[in-house]
């Protein structure tokens, strides 16, 4: 009984730890509870520190009970962490892996307990089982080639969990079975290996994976913060700094800034209502996120007026763009205006070279929407003499 009482609070540190991860990741989930996958991950959490406290209490008392019972809650914990790993990159293995997977590992236990009792089988079944399937997980995580650097440490920390589980084994225990009393087992050195790596490897997962998750729910944060909450694209303060955390790792590229305006915004807000000003401009929102690439940034900069920040584009590929957003937002038709109203706005561009600032990129380009609207609204201007207005506006309609 003495020996029990030192030896139950050394193996019950890893349940503790993940009881304490658990709590992290409610935490994370109650910052943003838009993302549930948290949520997942601190069950996973809970299941794995039941199943071992379950294996290092005897609870049940009886053998095989007892072996079935921790194997089910391990293995529901690496499924469980697996998929709340992946919905979190966007991806899934899908229920139906999930289940072959659990009742695969779950009758080998059975069998090579009741029907022919192996320890050594059982021992291989969970450890190379639990590889296999984390191994599965960071593979089709790292498929999803996100360039964040959590990402990729998260996807190298998967990794070196899952193909630490076939040495460890291997090297631990061999292909003799050990003794199969509880305390053999627990003195053999496949135990106290096992404890350590757990110790080690999945505490060093564990909180990668929360520190994705913080990262997740700050970023979270920070988009909303930076988002107009009416057209869905970024605010001034978002734009402006999303554009220098891009220029700041693309030092050697061009881009071309586009300022545009809604021509006489003040006209429909004080003629048909705030309400329908609000629809045009979400409607223009949504036309120019549709209209850009992915790594293409939108924002709205004042009242009616936005911005795109174009990289890896020259003035013509800007003024092609533009003229085409000019058309797209005329031939818009909103059920509040009548027929025959349309609705239509001006453009300024200016190239952004390496090596110049934001405002001075903005100050071009504002000069040069301004030009547009001097010269009769509803224009593309791209120079400063003001020649890209005159041809963009021969094909105007209405």
């Amino acid at each position: 009984m003495e020996r029990l009482s030192l030896w139950i609070p050394t193996e019950l540190v890893t349940p503790g730890i993940m009881v304490v991860f658990a709590a992290g990741f409610v935490w994370a989930w109650t910052v943003d509870r838009s993302r549930t996958y948290p949520l997942f991950l601190a069950g996973a959490c809970l299941l794995f520190s039941a199943g071992i406290s379950s294996q290092v209490l005897h609870i049940p008392r009886a053998l095989g009970p007892g072996t079935l019972i921790s194997g089910a809650l391990y293995t529901l914990a690496v499924l469980i962490a697996c998929e709340a790993i992946l919905r979190r990159s966007g991806a899934t293995l899908g229920w139906r892996l999930h289940a072959i997977s659990f009742l695969g590992i779950m009758l080998l236990l059975w069998y090579f307990f009741y029907v022919e009792r192996n320890l050594l089988a059982r021992v291989y079944t969970q450890n190379f089982g639990y590889g296999l399937v984390l191994l599965v997980t960071a593979i089709v995580m790292g498929r999803t080639r996100s360039r964040r650097t959590i990402d990729r440490v998260l996807v190298w920390s998967l990794l070196l969990f899952a193909v630490h589980f076939f040495p460890r084994t291997l090297f631990t225990i061999g292909f003799s079975a050990p003794q199969s009393s509880p305390e053999a087992f627990g003195a053999s050195a496949f135990w106290k290996m096992l404890q350590l790596s757990l110790g080690v490897f999945g505490a060093g997962l564990a909180l990668t994976v929360l520190a994705a998750t913080l990262t997740d729910a700050m970023d979270g944060l920070r988009d909303e913060r930076d988002k107009d909450g009416l057209t869905g694209v970024l605010n001034r303060r978002g734009f402006e700094e999303r554009t220098s955390r891009l220029r700041g790792r693309r030092r050697t590229d061009d881009g071309v800034l586009i300022l545009c305006d809604l021509d006489r915004f003040k006209q429909i807000n004080d003629t048909y209502g705030h309400s329908a000003g609000d629809a045009v401009l979400k409607a223009f929102g949504f036309i120019l996120q549709g209209a850009v690439r992915e790594h293409d940034i939108v924002g709205r900069i004042g009242g009616e007026e936005f911005a795109l920040l174009l990289s890896d584009t020259d003035i013509f590929g800007a003024r092609e763009l533009s003229s085409r957003l000019r058309q797209e937002i005329k031939k818009a038709r909103f059920a509040f205006l009548p027929e025959g109203r349309h609705i239509t706005a001006s453009f300024g561009i200016a190239e952004w070279h390496r090596g110049s600032s934001y405002r001075d990129a903005f100050s071009v380009a504002d000069r040069r929407l301004y030009a547009a609207k001097r010269s009769g609204r509803d224009s593309v201007v791209a120079t400063d003499d003001g020649a890209g207005a005159e041809i963009d506006r021969a094909d105007r309609v209405g």
